[in-house]
């Protein structure tokens, strides 16, 4: 036996598989991971092409695919697999449905006459073509009212996350280039406030606002934003301390101010981590429910995408096909939001900086 022609565990050649079938394993994983997580939006697309008798086809297939029909006789007859006594399928319209003896008609030659084929037409497998129905989201488009609910949305979330944006890249950078007494207290309590449930504050913060006749009106979901968020100011800050503070006081020495450097040294070095909190903001302000429930219950004029969603699908849970496609226009511009953006949402959530 060649010992030179054998792999073994010193040998280069056997390193080099291992690290390949590796290689191989993750990708298996992750593949088969990404395919159970993206399972219910490949459900969603494929049902909200779908009709309503698509749907209630007990075998349909996954894909939007309707039964072919050919016109004979000025009436529509389903198109069937026939198979011949050579084993040959052939595509043929059944015009005349018997229990053991059946009628077809070949749709590409009807000329040739009719076709007697003896067996159970019944168990003949239909011939399908691809049929999405385009139609269910202008339907779902109308019924939603999506352009009022469009407008609701993006005034919520838009002028909300210029909100808390402004107000956390404000306190991150106090926290982080100042030196305040009980700074480090200060910012643990803040980070404490992550910790409370949200139920917590509901009561007295409806109670507040109620008081102040700001119930049925945008500003409950708004003005609170312009306050700062501890997650948000969590986030900045830890982003804030891996910039050099040699670059803060360079510009101290040249005389500016602390604004001038939050403006012209901070900030431009830290577009991907406030692309990252304004997205998440976004993202989150965009599927908020509870809160539009609760302070604009009584103003439909004024509610966002969120409740109009939830209202359509009370309204059609008998059509599914409706109900995914609402939920289609639900998280179409988040989607194209993040591609948009996704590169520097990347990078602001790695925490990337300049080297010190």
């Amino acid at each position: 036996m060649n010992n030179k022609n054998m792999v073994t565990k010193s040998s280069p050649l056997y390193g080099e598989m291992k690290k390949f079938l590796g290689k191989i394993t993750y990708t298996l994983i992750a593949t088969v991971i990404l395919l159970v997580f993206l399972s219910p939006l490949a459900y969603m697309a494929t049902t909200s092409l779908k009709s309503r008798d698509m749907i209630a086809q007990a075998d349909g297939p996954i894909l939007p695919m309707a039964p072919v029909t050919f016109e004979y006789k000025e009436r529509e007859h389903p198109v069937l697999k026939v198979p011949d006594e050579s084993g040959n399928i052939a595509e043929l319209a059944v015009v005349k449905k018997g229990r053991e003896e059946s009628i077809f008609v070949d749709p590409q030659n009807p000329e040739a006459g009719e076709i007697v084929w003896t067996g159970r037409w019944r168990t003949l497998e239909p011939v399908r073509e691809f049929a999405p129905q385009w139609d269910n989201f202008s339907y779902a488009w109308t019924q939603l009212n999506m352009p009022r609910l469009l407008r609701n949305t993006l005034i919520i979330a838009f002028v909300s996350m210029v909100g808390t944006i402004i107000s956390s890249t404000m306190v991150a950078y106090g926290f982080s280039r100042f030196r305040i007494p009980g700074k480090d207290l200060l910012f643990l309590i803040l980070i404490a406030t992550i910790m409370l449930p949200a139920f917590v504050t509901i009561v007295p913060t409806y109670v507040l606002f109620a008081s102040i006749g700001w119930t049925g009106t945008f500003l409950p979901l708004i003005v609170p934003h312009f306050f700062g968020n501890a997650y948000n100011v969590f986030l900045l800050r830890q982003f804030f301390m891996s910039i050099p503070k040699a670059l803060d006081e360079a510009a101290m020495i040249d005389g500016a101010g602390p604004m001038r450097r939050l403006i012209y040294i901070i900030l431009p070095q830290s577009v991907p981590v406030l692309v990252a909190v304004g997205i998440f903001h976004f993202i989150w302000a965009w599927n908020d429910f509870f809160g539009p429930l609760l302070y604009l219950s009584t103003k439909p004029e004024l509610q966002p995408i969120a409740i109009g969603i939830q209202r359509f699908n009370a309204q059609f849970s008998a059509r599914p096909h409706l109900v995914q496609a609402s939920a289609f226009w639900g998280m179409f511009l988040p989607l194209i939001l993040f591609f948009l953006a996704q590169k520097v949402f990347m990078k602001g959530i790695v925490f990337t900086g300049v080297d010190k």
